[in-house]
C-alpha cells in the first residue's frame, strides 16, 4: 500500500519518510539514521532479501511515531508522548551492491560516513552477511574494545563466508569472542560442533529456554555489562529468524517456537536505551516470501521504532 492509499489524518501523523541524507546541512548530526545494506548473494537460502529495506521503509508509514501513554513511568507523561517524533531522523539510502569484496568494501565505507553523523544508526538488510561490514564501518578503530549483541537462533560461527559466518569473521578480525552475547540461541538449529566453537571463543549464549524463568531487562543488563565490558561500542545484530515461524515467515531459518514479537520488542528498546549502543542491523527477510499480511515484515519496521523509542528514553 503506497502512501497515497493510506488515510490522511493531520493528527495521526505517520512515522518514516525520514529525509535523505544529502539534504542535511554540512556538519548537521542526526539522532538516528538508517541505511540499507542489502546483502543477499551468499545465503544459505535461497532469498531476495535484496528486497527488504524498501519494504520495510514502506512499512514504517503505518505506524504512528508516538509512545502510548503509561502512568508508571514519568519520562512517558504527556508532555513527552512525542519523544520519537522530536528526534533528528535521515535517510542514507541503500548500497547498490554489498556482496563481494569491492561491495563490501563499500558497504563499510558507506556505514563509516553513516555512523559519523548519526548517534545511532540502524542498518536494513538483506541477510546476515550485513552484519560484517555494518559492525566495522560502525566501529572503525574501535574494534579492539566493541562488543557485539546477537538476538538470534543461530551462532553464525560458520566456516566460509555467508550469512552464516558474520559473527566468525568478526572475531577473526579483531573482535573479542568474550565480549559477545547470542541471545535466543534454540535446539536444533546449530550443530555441535558450532556450539563447541562459541565456547572455544569465550562467547556468552543465552539460550531461548533461559528467556521463560528470567525477565528480559536483566537479559539485556547481563548482555550489555559483558558486551560493553572494554568500554568500547556494541553493535546488535537483529536476526528476524529468532522468532516463532508463524510470526516472521518470511524469514527462511525461524523456528517454531522462536521468541515471541513483544519479546523481540522489549530486546530491541531495552539495548537501545544504554549509551553505550551505537548501532543495530535487522537482517534475514525476505519481503517477497512474506504472509499476505506482511506480518515479518511489520514487525521489522516496528524493531526500528523500538531503536528509536529507546534511543530517545535514554
Amino acid at each position: 500500500m503506497t502512501d497515497d492509499a493510506l488515510p490522511d489524518d493531520p493528527l495521526w501523523p505517520r512515522a518514516g519518510g525520514w529525509p535523505a541524507a544529502d539534504s542535511l546541512e554540512p556538519g548537521t548530526r542526526v539522532d538516528v539514521g538508517i541505511v540499507g545494506v542489502p546483502t543477499w548473494q551468499t545465503s544459505l537460502s535461497p532469498t531476495k532479501a535484496y528486497e527488504t529495506p524498501a519494504a520495510i521503509r514502506a512499512a514504517l508509514r503505518r505506524y504512528s511515531p508516538s509512545l502510548a501513554p503509561d502512568r508508571s513511568a514519568e519520562s512517558r507523561a504527556a508532555a513527552g508522548q512525542e519523544l520519537i517524533r522530536d528526534l533528528a531522523h535521515a535517510d542514507f539510502g541503500d548500497v547498490r551492491e554489498p556482496d563481494g569484496d569491492v561491495g563490501q568494501a563499500e558497504a563499510i565505507a558507506a556505514v563509516a560516513d553513516a555512523a559519523d553523523v548519526s548517534r545511532v544508526l540502524i542498518a536494513l538488510g538483506g541477510d546476515n552477511a550485513l552484519t560484517f561490514p555494518t559492525a566495522l564501518g560502525v566501529w572503525g578503530e574501535g574494534l579492539g574494545s566493541a562488543g557485539l549483541i546477537t538476538v538470534d537462533a543461530h551462532h553464525d560461527l560458520r566456516d566460509g563466508e555467508s550469512n552464516g559466518s558474520p559473527v566468525r569473521q568478526l572475531i577473526e578480525a579483531g573482535l573479542a569472542g568474550s565480549r559477545v552475547v547470542q541471545i535466543g540461541i534454540q535446539d536444533f538449529a546449530n550443530s555441535r560442533e558450532y556450539a563447541q566453537r562459541a565456547a572455544d571463543f569465550g562467547i556468552t549464549v543465552v539460550h531461548r529456554d533461559e528467556l521463560h524463568g528470567r525477565p528480559l531487562r536483566d537479559v539485556m543488563e547481563e548482555a550489555l555489562e559483558v558486551a560493553g565490558s572494554a568500554g568500547g561500542p556494541i553493535h546488535v545484530d537483529i536476526d528476524m529468524d529468532v522468532c516463532d515461524r508463524a510470526v516472521v515467515p518470511a524469514c527462511p531459518a525461524s523456528v517454531p517456537g522462536g521468541i515471541a514479537a513483544w519479546e523481540l520488542r522489549s530486546l530491541v528498546r531495552l539495548a537501545a536505551m544504554d549509551d553505550r549502543v551505537r548501532s543495530f542491523d535487522i537482517a534475514e527477510i525476505d519481503a517477497t516470501a512474506d504472509a499476505p499480511d506482511a506480518r515479518t515484515v511489520r514487525l521489522a519496521a516496528l524493531c526500528v521504532l523500538e531503536v528509536c523509542a529507546g534511543y530517545a528514553l535514554r
